[in-house]
């Protein structure tokens, strides 16, 4: 005979007039909750349950926020769900709360990670050899030479981590002058120079394309040696751009290049002879390369969730945010990202903000995008998914309330634009879309060199050049997907482990993982396609 049920619910805070039903399966009507009333109806895990009757109208509160007024009556045990609410308007960007951070927090000494050194200052967790394209045009011949380089090169350098390819869908057939361009640019300028690859900047070209090589790359920018064979090129052009890189230039002190068009490619072997050789040149170095004890503070996080439920701001976030305020009071970077999911909390940025600067950026920054989806003739509720809201999310206010403790509970130091590099440490926002391919994007072109991702509803999601830490939010999850999932932070919700144990084991885990522990979507060679921002218009 089985034992009788025990009904688990979660409640944030005590103004809550809801709670979060744990039970794997959901919880059955009639089933009476312990201290409160009485389920009406059968009610999903992960969703929410009245607690007390809510007449039509009423504001329904989660995390001691108004996450939306009942369409309907509901009564006390019955389901609160999406149908039965109506979503609140987006908070004003006037009268903001001023800023109030609260104070650092203490400092955190004596935890390294061995890490690869590079000669600009930053450290790898990963050693790749990294090819970045111009345009898509060359992207099958670069996945062609990469699985060349894979198999016949790769095996003489055991020190390298693997070799990558930069690819993308932008480079020819935009609005390459547009005030928006810069996005995607800079995204692909800084994707290169990513602290996982070393400093060794290879770039393939096509030749024709709109984003040349000495565009992508201006003097003042990464260097590229320019090759003796400087055919139809003059001397430094427009701004202080380094000349056309012609043909296969000589590889030196920051990079080479490699242009498909080149006469002296005869036949497509000719031009994977050509990226092979260049790629020994940087393999060579790169493999020279050993790593070194490094501090904390030399880590740079990026903290994302994507196939997020009801959980998520309750077990795998928290956690992270926990895990945030523990690196950054060892002086690392950690990244909060997606513009949508942290839209419906601006009053709370704009509090912990470190100065006004700051607060005024994250203003100015949310606002460009509430633009940009007006333009599409959308708005932040487009963000939510079927799973979301399968998950027991009703809308993106709730989603937005569970997003944002992965921030943890320090000041937030500084704001970067979208494809912007981040350059201090602390806490920071980079502004992106909250598209997890984007988002990760976008944060490997600011610098990060560690990834952590939560999910409740479960994704695969992986980079290929950076190591992804996937957190599950339930133990069911983490339970079938037991060789996709790192941490299984269900357990806070289970009563197994409290969020700072899980803090902590998330931050040992970051350092073990740091130094050269794979993850499983590593293991698996599981990784998604860079995708790019472009907010320009495509010609």
């Amino acid at each position: 005979m089985n034992a009788p049920l025990t009904p688990r619910t979660i409640r944030i805070h005590p103004s809550d007039n809801v709670v979060v039903v744990v039970n794997d399966g959901g919880l059955p009507a009639g089933t009476a909750l312990p201290g409160g009333p009485t389920l009406v109806q059968a009610v999903p895990q992960g969703h929410k349950v009245a607690l007390t009757d809510l007449p039509a109208g009423t504001e329904v509160r989660r995390y001691d926020v108004v996450i939306g007024h009942t369409a309907v009556d509901i009564p006390a045990g019955g389901w609160v769900n999406e149908q039965r609410l109506v979503m609140p308007g987006a908070r004003s960007f006037d009268n903001l709360p001023a800023p109030q951070p609260p104070a650092d927090l203490p400092p955190l000494d004596g935890f390294t990670f061995l890490g690869f050194r590079n000669a600009d200052g930053s450290v790898g967790t990963r050693n790749l050899l990294a090819v970045t394209t111009t345009v898509q045009c060359v992207a099958g011949v670069l996945e062609f030479a990469v699985e060349r380089i894979r198999k016949d090169l790769l095996p003489h350098y055991p020190n390298v981590d693997g070799v990558v390819g930069l690819t993308h869908s932008y480079g020819c057939g935009v609005a390459i002058d547009a005030p928006d361009a810069i996005i995607p640019i800079r995204t692909v300028r800084n994707l290169a120079s990513n602290p996982n690859f070393g400093g060794e900047v290879m770039v393939l070209s096509l030749g024709c394309e709109k984003l040349q090589p000495e565009r992508l790359f201006p003097a003042n920018a990464i260097p590229i040696q320019a090759s003796s064979d400087t055919r139809g090129t003059g001397s430094a052009g427009p701004q202080g751009v380094s000349p056309l890189l012609g043909g296969e230039t000589q590889s030196g002190a920051g990079g080479s290049t490699v242009v498909l068009q080149d006469e002296k490619h005869v036949g497509f072997m000719s031009m994977i002879d050509s990226i092979l050789t260049q790629a020994k040149t940087h393999l060579e170095r790169l493999n020279a390369r050993q790593r070194t004890t490094c501090p904390v503070s030399e880590l740079v996080v990026g903290v994302q969730c994507g196939g997020s439920d009801a959980f998520s701001g309750v077990t795998a976030n928290p956690a992270v945010g926990f895990a945030t305020d523990l690196l950054v009071r060892a002086g690392a970077t950690v990244m909060f990202s997606e513009n949508t999911e942290v839209r419906d909390a601006v009053d709370q940025l704009t509090r912990r903000a470190a100065t006004p600067e700051v607060a005024d950026a994250i203003v100015r920054e949310l606002a460009w995008y509430d633009a940009y989806l007006a333009r599409g003739q959308a708005d932040r509720s487009a963000n939510t998914t079927p799973g979301n809201k399968k998950g027991g999310l009703s809308n993106i206010v709730e989603k937005a309330m569970g997003s944002i403790v992965k921030s943890g509970n320090g000041p937030i130091h500084g704001v970067i634009a979208p494809g912007e590099k981040v350059t201090q440490k602390g806490l920071i926002f980079a502004a992106t879309p909250a598209s997890d391919f984007i988002c990760g994007t976008l944060q490997l072109a600011a610098g990060m060199n560690l990834h952590v991702f939560t999910t409740g509803r479960g994704t695969p999601y992986g980079l290929a050049e950076c190591p992804v830490i996937k957190v599950a939010t339930r133990n069911d999850l983490a339970r079938r997907w037991h060789d996709l999932m790192d941490i299984n932070a269900g357990r806070i919700a289970s009563g197994e482990a409290t969020i700072e144990e899980l803090g902590w084991e998330l931050f040992h885990r970051l350092l073990a993982v740091a130094s050269g522990e794979k993850t499983w979507a590593e293991r698996w060679g599981l990784h998604n396609d860079l995708v790019l921002f472009n907010p320009a218009p495509v010609t």
